[in-house]
C-alpha cells in the first residue's frame, strides 16, 4: 500500500496512516456484508484509480477470483466511485454486474477523513448464493450498513485504536448486537455457547450484558461497575473476562452511523484452551530455566571441588591436569548459565564466546592476548554446549603449546556464517602466531588428549569437520566447518 500510495497518489503520511488503520479494521466489515471490498484512492492528477487494498469474506464467495491491487482504472469507468467519491455519499444504485456469469452487486462507501474524501471502497458481493437470510444474516447486514455510514462520515475506524486482527475476536467467533442501551437484541449460537461456558443458565437476549457480564465475572469490588460499562459497548475496548470455568475475550464496538449511538456491536470469543495452553508454556519455559540454572550451579560446585583437589596435588602434571578439568567444566557452565537466562533452547553465542576467551586466557596473563571477530549469532543448546568445549580445548592448546615461557603475542577467533535457507555452516578459524606447528605434526593422528576431544566432538557430536594447519605468516590456524541447522 505504502508503494502505490507514494507512486500514484497525492495523500500525505496522516492520510495513509488512516488508510492503514481502516485495513486493519475492515475484516470486519467484509465479513458482516459477506462482500469482497476493494480501495480505490484517485491518482495525484485525478483522472485515474489505484487499487491499493483488496480484502476477501471468511462468510461467503468471493467475487474477485484475481488480484485487483494495483490495477488503474480511468475516471468515467466506473460511475459509481465518481459519485462516491464527488459527493461525499454511499452509492448503492444500479443492477448488478455480470462477472464469469456471477452476478454481483455494486456498492460504494467513501472514505473520510477530517471532512476530507480520501478514498472509495467498493463492496462486491457475490449474488449467486443469495437465500432467505436467516436472522444472524440481517443482524451481520444491518450491522455492516452502520459501519459503512461511520466510515462514510469519517468516524470508522476509531482513532488511536490500532487492532491486530491475528489476536482479536472476528465475526464468526461469536457476535452479540445491543440496543442504545446495553440490551442484547441478537447473540449469535456461538457467543450464547462462550456465555455458557462462563456460568450463564439462561438466553441472552433482552438481558442487559454489562450486567449479566459482570455477575458472570468473579468479584472485584470497584472494578465490577467499569467491566460492566465497558461490557455494554459504551467505548472501543477489548477485554476478558474469566471464571471457574473459562475465560472469554470480548471486543466492543460502539455503532454511531448518524452520530448518535444507536447500539454496539460485541464480538467475543472462547480463548479458554489458549490461556491453559499460554500457562503450560510459562511454567514449562520456568521449569527450564530452574534446570538449567541448577545445572551450572551444580558445574560450578564440581570445578571448585577440582580446584581444592588441585592445590593439594604436588606432582606438577596431576595439578595440571585438573585445572584443565576446570577449565572444561566452567565452559559447559557458561553454556548453561546463558540458557537459565532466556526463553528458549537457543543462546547468544558471541558471549559465550568472549567468556570462554577470558577464561582461557588466565594461564598466561598479560603475555597473550585474544581477541573476537565475526559473529557466531544465535545457536540451538545442542550445537553451543558442544561447541564451547571444543573452543576451550583449541584456545589452551594454542596458548599452552603455541607459545614459549614470557612469549607474547595473540590469538585471534573469527567466526562467519553461511549457506542456504535449509542449512546455515558456521566457519570458525583460531589462529595464533606463536612457534607453529611441530615438523611432521598430524592433528588427526595426534594423542593430545584435548584434540582428541576436539575431533570427537566436532566430527562425531556437531557434523562437522576440523584441521589444524600452519598460519599464513606465522603460527597456527585451526579450522572448524561446522553446520548450523535453520529455524524459521
Amino acid at each position: 500500500m505504502n508503494d502505490l500510495v507514494h507512486q500514484h497518489t497525492a495523500l500525505g503520511p496522516s492520510d495513509l496512516e488512516w488508510l492503514h488503520l481502516l485495513v486493519s479494521e475492515w475484516q470486519l466489515l467484509s465479513d458482516l456484508s459477506f462482500a469482497d471490498l476493494v480501495l480505490w484512492v484517485p491518482t495525484r492528477d485525478g483522472t485515474r484509480y489505484v487499487s491499493v487494498a483488496q480484502m476477501r469474506p471468511n462468510t461467503g464467495p468471493t467475487s474477485y477470483q484475481d488480484d485487483m491491487v494495483g490495477h488503474l482504472v480511468p475516471r468515467g469507468r466506473r460511475p459509481m466511485l465518481d459519485v462516491a467519491l464527488d459527493e461525499g455519499r454511499i452509492v448503492r444504485e444500479g443492477d448488478p454486474e455480470w462477472r464469469e456469469e456471477v452476478p454481483v452487486r455494486v456498492e460504494s462507501i467513501p472514505v473520510r477523513r477530517e471532512g476530507r474524501v480520501l478514498g472509495v471502497i467498493a463492496r462486491n458481493t457475490n449474488l449467486l448464493t443469495v437465500r432467505t437470510p436467516s436472522r444472524l444474516e440481517l443482524t451481520y447486514l444491518q450491522s455492516a450498513s452502520d459501519l459503512a455510514q461511520m466510515i462514510a462520515a469519517g468516524s470508522f475506524p476509531f482513532p488511536n485504536q490500532q487492532v491486530d486482527m491475528d489476536a482479536s475476536p472476528r465475526v464468526g467467533d461469536g457476535l452479540i448486537r445491543l440496543d442504545a442501551d446495553g440490551v442484547v437484541q441478537y447473540a449469535s449460537p456461538n457467543a450464547l455457547s462462550a456465555y455458557h461456558r462462563l456460568g450463564l443458565a439462561a438466553d441472552l437476549v433482552g438481558h442487559h450484558l454489562g450486567k449479566t457480564t459482570a455477575e458472570l465475572a468473579p468479584s472485584r469490588g470497584p472494578v465490577d461497575e467499569a467491566l460492566a460499562k465497558v461490557a455494554s459497548g459504551w467505548a472501543p475496548r477489548e477485554f476478558e473476562i474469566e471464571s471457574d470455568d473459562g475465560v472469554i475475550q470480548l471486543r466492543a464496538i460502539p455503532l454511531k452511523p448518524k452520530g448518535t449511538r444507536v447500539g454496539s456491536l460485541v464480538l467475543l470469543r472462547d480463548v479458554t484452551e489458549l490461556r491453559r495452553r499460554e500457562r503450560e508454556l510459562i511454567t514449562k519455559d520456568a521449569t527450564i530455566r530452574e534446570i538449567h540454572h541448577r545445572v551450572k550451579n551444580n558445574l560450578q560446585t564440581v570445578a571448585a571441588l577440582l580446584r581444592l583437589q588441585a592445590r593439594r596435588i604436588d606432582s606438577d602434571t596431576g595439578r595440571e591436569a585438573l585445572e584443565e578439568a576446570v577449565r572444561r567444566v566452567g565452559s559447559i557452565a557458561i553454556v548453561h548459565e546463558t540458557l537459565s537466562q532466556n526463553l528458549d533452547e537457543r543462546v547468544e553465542f558471541d558471549e559465550i564466546a568472549d567468556r570462554v576467551l577470558a577464561m582461557v586466557a588466565e594461564i598466561s596473563p598479560g603475555k597473550v592476548t585474544g581477541r573476537r571477530t565475526g559473529r557466531f549469532g544465535i545457536l540451538d543448546a545442542e550445537v553451543a554446549t558442544p561447541l564451547s568445549m571444543v573452543l576451550t580445548e583449541v584456545l589452551q592448546n594454542a596458548l599452552e603449546h603455541g607459545f614459549r615461557e614470557g612469549d607474547r603475542g595473540t590469538v585471534e577467533v573469527s567466526a562467519v556464517r553461511g549457506g542456504s535457507s535449509k542449512e546455515t555452516r558456521l566457519l570458525v578459524t583460531v589462529q595464533d602466531d606463536g612457534i607453529g606447528l611441530p615438523e611432521g605434526f598430524d592433528p588427526h593422528r595426534s594423542g593430545n588428549l584435548g584434540l582428541q576431544i576436539v575431533r570427537t566432538l566436532v566430527e562425531g557430536e556437531l557434523g562437522g569437520t576440523f584441521d589444524m594447519v600452519p598460519a599464513p605468516e606465522r603460527g597456527t590456524q585451526v579450522v572448524l566447518d561446522i553446520p548450523v541447522p535453520s529455524r524459521k
